[in-house]
This record gives C-alpha cells, sequence and structure tokens, in this order.
C-alpha cells in the first residue's frame, strides 16, 4: 500500500459528517453475556475497579515524577466495562472493540502478529482492505504521539502504546474506512497493533480512545462533544453512545461544569471536574477543599469515568462519607466482606424499606444528586445493603454506577460537562 498523510480533505470529510449526521453506537456492558447473579457481577465489578484504580496510582506517581524531567510518561486506562461493534476496511469486517473515555488512540489487532491475545472475531488483514494506508513519520498523528511513544527511523510512523495495568500494543499508524453504526468513515487514524497484550479484554480486538487528545476518535472526527447514557446495573439492554449532532440535552433539567484542564502533560487525556463539596442527607460533610484539589503537578483532582464502574473518593473524603452514612442510616453496621464493599448494613428480605439519606456532589456551578439505587445496592441473598463506593489514592473517579440513568455530554468545544437524569434505554 502507497504512503499516505492524513490530508486536510480527510479531516475536513470527518468534521462535516459528524456534525451534520451525527454517529449512534451501543455500549454493551462486558458481563452482559455472562448469566450471573446481581452478587456476582458486584463482585467483578468491584475487583474491575480496584484494578484500575490500583494502576492509576501507581502510574500517576510515575507519570507526575517523569514530568519533572525529560521522560514522557503518558498514562492511559485499559481496565473497562464497556464495548462496542464496529466495522472496520473495505469490504469490512465486524470488531468488537473497548469503547474509553481514559485513553486516547484507536488500535485494534492486525495480521499477521506477532503475538496477539485471542478474539472472537477475525483479527483485521489490511492485505485485504482497498483503503488501508500506512502513515508516514511526518504526518499530524504522528507527530503528536510523545517522542518516546514513537519510532521514526524509516519513513512509516512506528507506535508503541502502554496502559496502567501493563496492557499495551505496538505496530504501524494506519489510516483505514470505519463504519460506526450505519455511518461511514473514510481516513480514521489507528494503531494497526502487531504485537498486542490487553489484560482482562473481555473478548476485545482493541480499543477505540474518547478521550481528550488528537489520536481519540472524537478529536478526530472533530465533532466537538460526545454523550452517553448508562442503563441500569445489571440490566442485559445496552446504553447509547452519541458522536456530533446527536449528543444533546433536552430538558430545563440540565446543570453544566467545567471541564478542567490537568496541568501536567502526561496527563491530559482525562476528564476532569471541580468537585468542590459533597452532602448526606442535609449535611454539607467538613472537607477540606484541599481534598478535591488539582494539584500543579498533576496528582488529586476528580476524574470523570464511564469504565470505573463504582465511584472511588480519596481517602479523607471516602472516610467522611462512609462515618455519615454509617451514622444516618439506622440499620445494623453488617460484615459485608463477600461483596467488596466496605460498608454494609444488616437489610433482610422482607424488611421494611429504610430511609436513605441522598447523596449530592458539588461541582462548580453544579449539583449532581443521586437516586439511593446509583449509591447503594441491595444483596436480597445475603441480607445485605452495601454503600457502593471505594477509597482511592489522592485522585476521585465519579464512576458509572453513579452515572447509571443520567444522560452525561462531553462538551469539548464549550469545555464543559452537562448532565440530566434520563430514562436511558428510551434515549
Amino acid at each position: 500500500m502507497a504512503h499516505i498523510f492524513l490530508s486536510l480533505a480527510i479531516v475536513c470529510l470527518l468534521f462535516q459528517l459528524s456534525a451534520a449526521t451525527g454517529i449512534r453506537l451501543q455500549l454493551t456492558h462486558v458481563d452482559a453475556k455472562l448469566n450471573l447473579t446481581k452478587t456476582e457481577l458486584s463482585r467483578r465489578a468491584v475487583e474491575r475497579t480496584r484494578l484500575r484504580v490500583a494502576s492509576l496510582s501507581s502510574s500517576l506517581a510515575a507519570s507526575t515524577t517523569a514530568s519533572t524531567g525529560n521522560v514522557q510518561a503518558p498514562l492511559h486506562w485499559a481496565q473497562v466495562s464497556y464495548q462496542i461493534d464496529i466495522a472496520v476496511g473495505t469490504p469490512s469486517i465486524p470488531l468488537t472493540v473497548i469503547a474509553d473515555t481514559g485513553s486516547d488512540l484507536v488500535w485494534m489487532q492486525c495480521a499477521p502478529c506477532q503475538y496477539c491475545f485471542r478474539q472472537p472475531n477475525d483479527i483485521y488483514d489490511p492485505s485485504k482492505s482497498n483503503t488501508f494506508s500506512k502513515l508516514e513519520c511526518s504526518s499530524s498523528l504522528c507527530q503528536s504521539l510523545p517522542s518516546g511513544n514513537r519510532n521514526c527511523d524509516g519513513t512509516d510512523c512506528e507506535y508503541f502504546y502502554s496502559y496502567a495495568d501493563k496492557s499495551y500494543t505496538t505496530g504501524l499508524l494506519a489510516s483505514e474506512t470505519f463504519t460506526f453504526g450505519s455511518v461511514l468513515v473514510p481516513g480514521v487514524g489507528f494503531g494497526c497493533g502487531r504485537m498486542n497484550s490487553l489484560s482482562n479484554s473481555d473478548g476485545s480486538a482493541g480499543i477505540v480512545g474518547l478521550a481528550r487528545g488528537p489520536l481519540s476518535l472524537v478529536s478526530q472526527l472533530g465533532a466537538g462533544k460526545f454523550s452517553y447514557c448508562l442503563t441500569s446495573f445489571g440490566e442485559s439492554s445496552s446504553s447509547p453512545l452519541l458522536i456530533g449532532s446527536l449528543a444533546s440535552l433536552s430538558g430545563a433539567a440540565a446543570q453544566s461544569t467545567p471541564l478542567v484542564q490537568n496541568p501536567n502533560p502526561n496527563m491530559k487525556s482525562f476528564y476532569y471536574l471541580s468537585l468542590q463539596g459533597i452532602s448526606v442527607g442535609t449535611t454539607l460533610l467538613p472537607i477540606p477543599s484541599s481534598v478535591f484539589a488539582l494539584n500543579s503537578d498533576g496528582s488529586g483532582g476528580t476524574i470523570i469515568d464511564s469504565g470505573t464502574t463504582y465511584t472511588g473518593l480519596q481517602h479523607e473524603a471516602y472516610e467522611a462519607v462512609k462515618q455519615e452514612f454509617q451514622s444516618q442510616v439506622d440499620l445494623p453496621v453488617a460484615d459485608g466482606s463477600r461483596t467488596g464493599f466496605d460498608l454494609c448494613f444488616s437489610y433482610p428480605s422482607g424488611a421494611p424499606p429504610g430511609s436513605i439519606p441522598k447523596l449530592v456532589f458539588h461541582f462548580d456551578g453544579a449539583d449532581m444528586e443521586f437516586p439511593p439505587r446509583n449509591y447503594m445496592i441491595r444483596y436480597v441473598d445475603a441480607g445485605l445493603l452495601c454503600l457502593a463506593m471505594l477509597e482511592t489514592g489522592g485522585t476521585s473517579i465519579l464512576g458509572g454506577f453513579q452515572q447509571q440513568n443520567m444522560h452525561v455530554l462531553y462538551d469539548l468545544s464549550g469545555n464543559a460537562l452537562s448532565f440530566a437524569a434520563a430514562q436511558c434505554d428510551q434515549l
């Protein structure tokens, strides 16, 4: 195949297509096809969240250290919860890939593989596609890779991209025609991975990054905005992912808060929010503002992420929330170690519903009030009611469970995040 650049004409086409038509995809939870009980689903989600949080904490320390020297060590995630179905190439082949708001690169496994993990679909073979083209080192997408993540000894752009959980992909940066739902998009830049490792791939062929960097799908499309609406945890129904003109909120109840940019260049892909306080019931918790502050080295702050199932709070904030719930919930505390959560109450089957205090996250300019089903999980078989939150290191994460039946809009052009309650399976 001839070497070509991602031309200005293609970029304009991508922008016009996404702005005029919009793209609609369906997010499917990685556990949707498994015949698991609610307890089993929740336990898997707890383990997945802990792995994601642990990898963030360990890699963030390395990233903030690297940012003060000459080494570039961008941080990305791979432990995620949702997949999408796309098609790639001409003629196209169907692939199931991970949708990740915590990373940028769009990539998939490519034949012939030097080292590849197992996937349910056929591995994409660029030699069988009429629309595959390698990208040269001088292309803007290649140059957007940190110098430590690209090899430009020759004309072709060779890349290496790693994740916090030690997953990685390496191969050639290229362009190809992608089909998203009913929309065909030519010239999408992607990583054609010849050596790949993906922890807990759950039947995926690669990753579509939706983060803030230039390599992500939303950046390449020039869409300006995208949204999702996550259906209730444990349901088999899929959740809509909307890109471009289809991503809009309706109704007067929508609220907005600014998206915050991390000052550390190695953390610039993540979506940060300015969390200023938390209320439980009518009590505004006495949490110092410094607990949620985004520090000059890129540590701290609050990330919103659909791929992290359960919200994780910095230690001091988590302890304050846990103690306040324990104080306000009129139920005996019980051992919930089998669930993976720290705070559980005894709630036997047939017991009358107790009074659950409301939970509100106070962001800059917006209050996100959660319904009880978004932060309390009832395990009928175990007779338990548990607070569905976990403790993290210095960075807090607003997870997908807390975003159930909430339409969340990422307005990249306006640099804001908006949200409103919604019935996601009807959106």
